[in-house]
């Protein structure tokens, strides 16, 4: 008796954990408010907004705009003279101001916890809250895993132009002095321009995944004996939480696809007049630009489309729950003849043992994506017209990632993603060689 209330009080305050909606210093969100205050983008108080503003302003407008009209040098060689430049930081800058004011505008809003849906899930299983906080601790890593290696080529760019004497304006009295607090100011203009573009990016592919995980423990409905009352509620349940997703990034998704997509032609036009000269001392860091956007949108697209199409799986998944019912319901019945059930059973054994050999296609299976036979027990008390009902329903209700009523699913996401890559292909193709 006793070991069993210690286990109730153990779960009641595991729960509770997952209650709050009120932030404080020490909750689970504690070591990413540290990360975010050290990036400048905290808003959780006036004096961090206040920082926060301050850092962007100069980093993003500040900066990029001394460095292009005073820093860059009109009589400097052909090595170190920086014709693309106009394109690469309106491009940063722009897409960084569009990912600064929509985070600005989701923390304020939402609150950092009720927008990463965290205190929705004390009505989560035990599994997506483990897995969800799990890819949580690991976001600021795929973060920097995006972040660092452009980071690292720039810094090797910046690092030759202005030892190499790109600049000789000694504003500081002294010019190794100017130039290396110069250098400093566009690495760090740099950094926090991808840093901030990237983590709207890891914060959406986040949410995302905490969807898949519902939908993967959605799944498991079709495998215990159920009702459809329950099954409906949990979809629409999911349903609503994918369109407030949506809702909420939809301007974010759009105005990044116009931007970067108007940069890649911006930055084609100019590659391709008659007098462009185009190496990689030139175009090099317009080229290392367009991959690093093209690596966020990247993400955002992979994302939605991944959702969107787990979503749509299970109209599959539900059809296949009331096929298999069908069949069990025909095969129990009592008008069969003996030959008829012994070849019926040999067929749906046979289907069966090949769903057995799942071993070889790895990882690319889950809950709702698998070619496995629901189990009788799953189905035994639900009627084929409640069935019928519920297939027709998931038939005509799909669910998804949208912008403005826009499905995201794979056909847009190789649509996009395949004229964007051209479009970086040909300009690393003329810079690095490859195409």
């Amino acid at each position: 008796m006793g070991d069993e209330r210690e286990i109730l009080l153990n779960y009641q305050n595991k729960d509770r954990a997952f209650v709050r909606c009120v932030s404080h210093a020490h909750d689970e969100l504690h070591s990413f408010r540290t990360w975010l205050k050290w990036l400048c983008v905290d808003q959780s108080t006036a004096w961090t907004a206040s920082l926060s503003w301050f850092v962007f302003l100069a980093l993003v407008i500040l900066v990029p705009a001394i460095s292009h009209f005073v820093l860059a040098c009109g009589d400097c060689d052909s090595r170190h003279s920086r014709p693309y430049d106009t394109v690469a930081q309106l491009s940063l800058s722009g897409v960084a101001t569009i990912s600064f004011i929509c985070l600005s505008s989701f923390v304020r809003k939402y609150g950092l916890r009720r927008f990463l849906f965290f205190d929705k899930l004390r009505e989560e299983s035990e599994t997506v809250r483990k897995g969800y906080t799990e890819q949580f601790n690991r976001s600021l890593k795929i973060l920097f895993i995006f972040v660092l290696p452009c980071f690292a080529a720039e810094s090797a760019y910046k690092i030759w132009w202005y030892s190499s004497g790109g600049t000789r304006l000694p504003f500081l009295g002294n010019v190794i002095v100017s130039n290396t607090v110069a250098c400093i100011l566009e690495l760090c203009s740099w950094f926090y321009r991808t840093v901030v573009f990237f983590l709207v990016c890891i914060l959406f592919r986040l949410i995302c995944y905490l969807q898949i995980l519902r939908l993967q423990d959605f799944a498991l409905v079709f495998q215990v004996d159920s009702d459809v009352e329950s099954v409906l509620r949990e979809h629409l349940r999911i349903r609503r939480h994918l369109r407030i997703i949506s809702h909420r990034y939809r301007a974010f998704i759009l105005w990044a696809l116009i931007f970067i997509t108007a940069s890649q032609f911006a930055s084609l036009l100019m590659t391709t007049r008659s007098n462009a000269h185009v190496n990689i001392y030139h175009a090099g860091e317009l080229a290392l630009c367009s991959v690093s956007l093209l690596a966020g949108l990247l993400i955002l697209l992979r994302s939605a489309a991944r959702i969107t199409h787990k979503a749509q799986a299970v109209t599959s998944l539900a059809a296949k729950w009331h096929v298999c019912a069908t069949i069990d319901s025909f095969d129990t019945t009592e008008t069969e003849t003996p030959v008829a059930q012994v070849a019926q059973q040999q067929t749906f054994g046979g289907i069966y043992d090949a769903s057995s050999d799942l071993d070889d296609v790895g990882d690319e299976e889950d809950e709702l994506d698998n070619t496995k036979i629901v189990p009788s027990y799953a189905y035994s008390t639900i009627s084929f017209q409640k069935r019928q009902a519920l297939v027709t329903y998931f038939e005509n209700n799909r669910a998804g990632i949208t912008i403005y009523g826009f499905m995201l699913d794979r056909s847009s996401l190789h649509t996009v993603f395949g004229i964007e890559l051209s479009l970086v292909l040909w300009l690393l193709g003329k810079t690095v060689g490859i195409s």
